[in-house]
């Protein structure tokens, strides 16, 4: 519940950052805090051998990784938010189980059910329902460019958990390696040519935010309660309350115009990650 709780707040951490700084530069000192955190936690829990030991051995894998999350990801997503409200890019951003179901068809050949299907045409509509604000024939979008990078950033997600999928190294290890490799490039790309007369005590506060309670230490909450639940699926099935409490936090701190549409198009996406969820049933011939 804690990690849950913790997510529902982030989108409007997003989008304080964003009035102070551009994308890759929250990406710069949110990375650099969750990977001082995580590797605090090594330190704690002695595993910083492992990571070396990790690292050293499958340096290619890593690298690979870490441009895909946290650089790409992150990069892409904080560019959605930059140009979307957060009560748009949040919602949408929840598809990442759906672009999960149509890499997987692709990169790994897996079929694609009945339902899957039905879901797959559920979540878009309801990514439709929500960048339109509900005029669905009027076909207007407050930014187009930023529609698009929530979607994309919902595939790099996937394709992030595909490359991982049969990665059996402690989480905690394989995310110390991923964002102290993402640091350094972050740092040579973006933190050689930051001006930082722009991070003000704002903008530090949320960046650092961001970082421990986004990108790095939530995970390792939510990675606990899975192992120590007797019923995953009632842990898996709370996360769908981060988005109704992330827009009730957007409108109330950030002052975000709800709109039914919005919540419509939300329901409407939990409804066909729900349906992704059912058991699906064989005909015995």
């Amino acid at each position: 519940m804690t990690a849950v709780l913790l997510w529902s707040t982030v989108a409007t951490a997003f989008k304080i950052a964003l009035d102070y700084l551009a994308p890759s530069e929250l990406l710069l000192f949110a990375c650099t805090s969750s990977a001082i955190a995580l590797l605090f936690v090594c330190l704690v829990q002695g595993k910083l051998a492992h990571c070396k030991v990790e690292l050293k051995n499958r340096p290619g894998y890593y690298i690979l990784s870490a441009l895909i999350n946290p650089v790409g990801y992150y990069l892409v997503l904080f560019g959605a938010y930059s140009l979307l409200p957060g009560s748009q890019a949040q919602p949408i951003n929840y598809t990442w189980a759906i672009s999960l179901t149509i890499l997987s068809a692709v990169v790994l050949k897996q079929r694609i059910t009945f339902k899957d299907g039905i879901a797959c045409v559920l979540g878009y509509l309801g990514v439709f329902v929500i960048a339109t604000k509900g005029n669905v024939f009027g076909v207007q979008f407050d930014s187009i460019t930023g529609v698009a990078l929530a979607l994309f950033s919902t595939f790099l997600w996937s394709g992030f958990w595909i490359l991982n999928a049969k990665n059996l190294t402690d989480s905690t290890v394989s995310l110390t390696i991923n964002f102290c490799i993402a640091t350094v490039v972050l740092w040579i790309f973006v933190g050689t040519q930051f001006d930082f007369s722009k991070l003000n005590w704002v903008a530090g506060s949320a960046v650092v935010y961001i970082g421990l309670f986004e990108m790095g230490i939530t995970f390792l909450f939510w990675s606990k309660a899975m192992k120590l639940t007797t019923n995953t699926s009632v842990i898996a099935n709370l996360i769908f309350l981060s988005p109704f409490v992330s827009l009730i936090l957007l409108h109330y701190v950030r002052g975000e115009q709800i709109y039914l549409a919005t919540v419509v198009g939300l329901l409407i996406i939990i409804g066909a990650l729900l349906i992704q969820q059912l058991p699906f049933k064989t005909k015995k011939g």
